[in-house]
């Protein structure tokens, strides 16, 4: 945790130091000398402090590191207005004209809307996990990452990441306000049973996947980009079914190595037996078929971003080929 100035959700200004001499907060003395200095890059578990900190100011607010305490906060917006066109209202998601936008405008639509189109329960009304109603009428939905998974932030208004319009995404790289904390503009208060956040939901794990919520993969020592969003999306499609995830993670990590090559790696061959195998563990049961395709589309875009129409296509005629023999974990065929 660390403080946010009185009264506001923007945390506490830097030393006079750090504001006369703006710095990185990388090898900045002030943060290992225990002061509050560069946000939540200073926040700490350190109980002694904390204390320190709360009883100089204990006017402050508590702002919590996403990144440090490994947490994924859907941030919904509750600002009416028009929606934007259809293809920025669910990035990636085509819209067609016969789904009525009547009525939608804000935040709250949007997330319900994707959560509809997947199948899958409103986040808003997860009473499993902390939800924290803000003072502008929004709600935070805190979820835990798997452990070492490092989730983006975004913004719902981004042309380039985004979840869903006036969704915004705190994760890694960002902090959200926790409940209890006062602004002038009202409290931030906990709503419904739950007071610890959850687990990830696998949907939207594999939505986050989908909409570029994951780093830039590193390199591996062959030079050959690591599939993040492949493993991300069989880590979730898997759901603690390891061997069907192995299964798929297999088909999945040719898909995503296409990647590094351009032309004449036998993309679409390699993408329809994957949606095969993916089809033979849906219709065995192993996960669901919203999840293989998501996880099956999360790869393709990683190889070929712009590809989205022909990725589907394949996905979808190979899962439906893939479903008229069931699978079973392992075996490959």
């Amino acid at each position: 945790m660390h403080p946010l100035a009185p009264r506001r959700k923007t945390p506490s200004a830097n030393c006079r130091d750090c504001q006369v001499r703006p710095h990185s907060h990388h090898n900045c003395p002030c943060i290992p000398a225990g002061r509050w200095c560069h946000g939540f890059h200073a926040a700490t578990t350190d109980l002694t402090r904390i204390e320190s900190w709360w009883g100089q100011q204990p006017g402050f607010g508590v702002g919590v590191a996403c990144g440090g305490a490994g947490l994924v906060v859907i941030d919904v917006d509750a600002h009416e207005a028009l929606p934007p066109q259809r293809e920025r209202l669910l990035p990636g998601i085509p819209i067609p004209p016969s789904v009525s936008l009547k009525g939608l405008r804000h935040g709250f639509h949007s997330l319900a809307l994707l959560a509809a189109l997947r199948g899958q329960p409103d986040p808003c009304e997860d009473t499993t996990t902390l939800r924290v109603r803000t003072p502008s009428g929004g709600m935070h939905i805190w979820y835990t990452a798997e452990p070492g998974q490092a989730w983006q932030c975004s913004a719902g208004s981004s042309p380039s990441r985004a979840l869903a319009w006036q969704v915004d995404v705190r994760a890694h790289g960002g902090y959200i306000i926790a409940p209890g904390t006062t602004t002038d503009a009202g409290t931030y208060t906990a709503v419904g049973p739950a007071r610890l956040p959850a687990p990830l939901p696998s949907w939207l794990a594999l939505e986050l996947a989908r909409t570029g919520h994951l780093p830039a993969p590193p390199a591996q020592r062959n030079g050959s980009p690591v599939p993040h969003r492949a493993r991300a999306a069989v880590l979730a499609a898997g759901g603690g079914r390891a061997a069907a995830g192995r299964t798929l993670a297999t088909v999945l990590a040719a898909v995503s190595a296409c990647a590094t090559v351009p032309e004449g790696a036998a993309f679409s061959d390699k993408l329809n037996r994957a949606a095969y195998t993916a089809g033979g563990l849906v219709s065995a049961g192993h996960l669901s078929a919203s999840d293989a395709e998501s996880a099956l589309l999360a790869a393709a875009l990683h190889a070929r971003p712009t590809q989205e129409r022909r990725a589907l296509q394949i996905i979808r005629s190979g899962m439906s080929a893939g479903r008229q023999r069931p699978l079973m974990p392992g075996a490959l065929s």
